[in-house]
């Protein structure tokens, strides 16, 4: 049985173009480019070379790119080595808001515990900030905002220049989540208010187990990783050379081709809503998430009457790879922490279910899914 993935939100298949760029490099010898022979110079290299693809992609200098081992370890450098640095200058307060990743929400609960003042902005039924709570939530004393651009449950849109505007003027760090939006949208860092940018490769065709970390120059930042002198001693331990190979190319490959992945992302995500229309009728099903500032591959629909265990688990024997949420808390039976967020109704919360779309899915998929839907919401008529 063949299966239908529509769960690239929570991790994607490695292009060919990236598993050839990871073969090349992990083919090429010994890749340390902390040594200094021929070998450790020729892997210094290639990390060189993917440090200016990044930079090149995201208009900033290949001096402000950091690499590290994932996402959620971005993230956590970001906000742990900005945080105390700005400490040192009498700042502690820390804004975030309800429905970032755990990976910033945990990192900025354990900042609490370490004397940090938090402050999570609230959200509306759409799960977008409003611009005033974060201007009522910013002030001197605030060290870090942290604010995701997209969101990895609902694929909705913040308002993440208008609110690193904001911070600029108090001097605070503005660190932003774009893990699931890279690749989609645009970030020209030498014109958005941002200081620290999160990214992963596995979100984009790339390999897992790397991740990228922007620092913009003159960011107060202490590390938080100890060991040798690598990325500029702002974080310790041997790259991930072929990893770091295959990122940049996968990384070319979403951005010079942003615009046709947004419209195919696009195309299957509007496929489903039809067919699903079609197939239960309107009244069976509602989405959750903003209906136009949003991510084109992410789409959260409830389906009242279903719990999400069981739509998923069908799903599931019937060939379809969905998900109830954030990956990294699937394995949890409390409800989402984002939707929860939204006020919306209960029985909308526990009966979502997140389909992402990406590389390889097609509109044939689609309306195969909505057909074991209908067969799946009949059960429960």
């Amino acid at each position: 049985m063949s299966v239908i993935y529509f769960d690239h939100s929570a991790t994607t298949a490695m292009s060919p173009e990236a598993i050839q760029a990871y073969v090349e490099t992990a083919s090429a010898g010994p890749s340390n480019p902390s040594s200094l022979h021929s070998d450790g110079r020729a892997a210094k290299d290639r990390l060189s070379r993917a440090r200016d693809v990044f930079a090149e992609l995201l208009n900033c200098s290949s001096s402000e790119i950091v690499f590290t081992g994932s996402g959620t370890e971005s993230d956590n450098t970001a906000l742990f080595g900005a945080a105390y640095a700005q400490r040192k200058r009498g700042r502690t307060g820390i804004v975030t808001t309800a429905v970032e990743h755990h990976a910033v929400l945990n990192a900025c609960r354990k900042l609490e515990d370490e004397g940090f003042t938090l402050k999570v902005l609230p959200v509306d039924e759409y799960g977008c900030v409003r611009l005033e709570d974060a201007k009522a939530a910013i002030d001197e004393s605030t060290a870090v905002v942290s604010v995701m651009a997209g969101n990895n449950e609902t694929g909705t849109l913040q308002p993440i220049a208008a609110i690193g505007d904001w911070a600029r003027k108090h001097k605070a760090c503005m660190h932003v989540d774009a893990v699931q939006a890279f690749g989609y949208l645009p970030f020209d860092l030498q014109k958005l208010p941002i200081d620290l940018l999160s990214l992963s490769a596995h979100k984009i065709n790339g390999p897992q187990g790397v991740g990228l970390l922007y620092i913009r120059k003159g960011t107060p930042f202490l590390p938080r990783q100890f060991g040798g002198m690598q990325e500029r001693s702002r974080r310790a331990g041997t790259e991930n050379v072929a990893g770091i190979s295959a990122f940049a190319r996968a990384a070319e490959i979403a951005c010079g081709q942003a615009q046709i992945r947004r419209e195919h992302a696009e195309s299957i995500r509007s496929a489903v809503l039809q067919e699903l229309t079609d197939h239960i009728g309107p009244e069976r099903f509602v989405v959750n998430g903003h209906p136009n500032d949003r991510l084109p591959h992410v789409l959260n629909v409830s389906f009242p009457g279903i719990s999400s265990e069981s739509m998923l688990m069908n799903l599931d024997l019937a060939g379809v790879a969905a998900s109830g949420g954030s990956a990294c808390n699937s394995g949890s039976l409390k409800p989402s922490h984002v939707l929860s967020a939204m006020n919306i109704s209960p029985d909308r919360i526990s009966s979502a279910v997140r389909f992402s779309f990406g590389l390889g899915n097609t509109r044939e998929e689609a309306e195969k899914m909505a057909k074991i839907i209908a067969t799946i919401s009949a059960r429960y008529a």
